[in-house]
């Protein structure tokens, strides 16, 4: 098939969280699977010192949008492992930036550009897509270009749409007034009436509209979505579309994540040689200026502290697990104020147990995977979540909220039957997060259990080689369809 996929970021080229891990990793093995696969972004400012070639024939393409007309060349560079290249749109009065994203007044036609122009490439190539995969409400327009394009291109006669949603809570909402610069005022009755009633334009809303199939990055994401708890205002579109609706968790890039071969850690380790991890866990703890216990376990975070990822759940009993209990904790992450005063206060008042690297370290990240015994995750909201799925990999436990992703890919242990991959917990309180903490101790102090709960997350399977065939299937369906 002839797949086009666009992204605002794509990883290692611009990435500012787990769409780009994605879009890549997904990109890459569908080529691998013999499939015709454009990757579309911006070439933004950050990616200048990248190896770039031309595409012959798309050194000048010419979009217009309103009044407003862009003419942008097309450059290529390949993504490591060179399964496939990134198609990048270079148009620096656009892109030429700080930042991937930015407040400045014509952010709606930074993207809206993106959109646009990757039918425009498409179609001054001859290049007829079956499929044209839009990621998040960057790429919320392009189902409603491609219906409009339709009407005057008999390129476009046969591509399908797909939208995947990777957080509903950012949805692309921008003044009405933009719509002469979406090139969309012939089209004001396709758009969201009420939106437009209101004074608004919803790049996302405009994909739910129009996609032919809808997906979100896990089947209980998928669910959740369909509640006014989860949906922030899109409960009623998506339960309109439920039948359209499909959620695939997210594959992981074990090339990179995997403790035998990463090249990250100072101790490789396997399920055959389970003990070793211990090393790593010395390693990171002396790294981090605490002192090893074999006895004290230790608990591991790597997170963005927002709102999302519930960490006030912690804020009762993890001063008393660690004010009464012989553990460890090592924090890596940074954001709201609060969660960062918090981290920083359990670092004060527990020098001997507790550490807080304010900021983001990738090599920090990988030895936090391998040397923790367990991973807090007690998410709010989960999409789908990669780290969960990194500890499993790891043998580091999962300690999770019942939510999106993370029920999806972690199982609650049972201690007589020998079941499960890690502690799950279901309700949002800090009762429920204590209990979880209390039977994680409880566990690690069973070394018999503890052993078989290592190995049964070890034996997981999350490969992009497994989750890209999913996605392969829904797009035969849909072109067969």
């Amino acid at each position: 098939m002839r797949i086009l996929l666009v992204a605002s970021e794509v990883a290692p080229l611009a990435k500012t969280g787990g769409l780009a891990d994605v879009s890549a990793a997904l990109a890459d093995h569908l080529a691998r699977r013999g499939h015709d696969v454009r990757l579309v972004m911006p070439l933004y400012r950050r990616m200048a010192e990248r190896p770039f070639t031309d595409v012959p024939g798309l050194e000048r393409v010419r979009v217009e949008l309103g009044s407003n007309e862009y003419v942008f060349g097309v450059k290529r560079t390949p993504l490591p492992g060179g399964g496939v290249d990134a198609w990048c749109i270079d148009c620096p009065g656009l892109y030429d930036r700080d930042g991937i994203y930015t407040g400045d007044d014509d952010e709606h036609r930074r993207f809206a550009l993106l959109n646009r122009g990757a039918l425009a490439l498409c179609e001054q190539s001859g290049w007829a897509p079956d499929v044209a995969h839009c990621n998040d409400w960057h790429v919320g327009l392009l189902p409603l270009y491609l219906k409009l394009m339709r009407t005057w291109s008999r390129l476009f006669t046969n591509t399908r749409s797909v939208l995947t949603i990777h957080n509903i809570g950012y949805q692309g909402a921008f003044g009405a007034h933009c719509i002469q610069d979406l090139g969309l005022d012939d089209a004001a009755h396709l758009l969201h009436q009420e939106d437009l009633a209101n004074d608004r334009i919803s790049f996302l809303k405009t994909g739910l509209l129009y996609a032919d199939v809808l997906t979100t990055v896990s089947r209980t994401y998928a669910r959740e979505i369909q509640t006014e708890e989860y949906a922030m205002g899109l409960s009623d579109m998506l339960r309109a579309r439920s039948d359209h609706l499909v959620g695939i968790v997210n594959g992981v890039d074990y090339g990179a994540w995997s403790p035998e071969t990463d090249t990250l850690i100072p101790h490789n380790f396997s399920a055959e040689t389970l003990d070793d991890k211990r090393l790593n866990t010395r390693a990171l703890l002396e790294n981090m200026g605490l002192s090893y216990d074999r006895r004290a376990p230790v608990f591991g975070i790597v997170s963005r502290l927002t709102f999302q990822k519930g960490f006030e759940l912690l804020f009762e009993p993890l001063p008393e697990l660690l004010a009464h209990r012989d553990a460890r904790l090592v924090v890596l992450g940074s954001g709201e104020p609060k969660y960062e005063e918090f981290f920083e206060s359990l670092q004060q008042r527990f020098p001997d147990k507790a550490v807080f690297y304010n900021g983001y370290s990738n090599e920090l990240a990988h030895l936090i995977e391998a040397g923790a015994d367990l991973f807090l995750m007690p998410s709010r909201y989960e999409p789908c979540g990669l780290n969960q799925m990194y500890s499993l990999r790891y043998g580091t436990v999962p300690i999770v909220r019942k939510t999106g992703g993370l029920a999806d890919t972690v199982e609650l242990f049972d201690r007589s039957r020998g079941t499960g991959t890690g502690i799950v917990f279901e309700h949002f309180d800090a009762d429920a997060m204590r209990r979880a903490l209390l039977y994680s101790l409880d566990l690690f102090h069973d070394e018999a259990a503890w052993r078989r709960l290592m190995l049964n997350g070890m034996a997981q399977d999350f490969s992009w080689e497994r989750q890209s065939g999913i996605y392969e299937e829904l797009y035969h369906r849909l072109v067969a369809h």
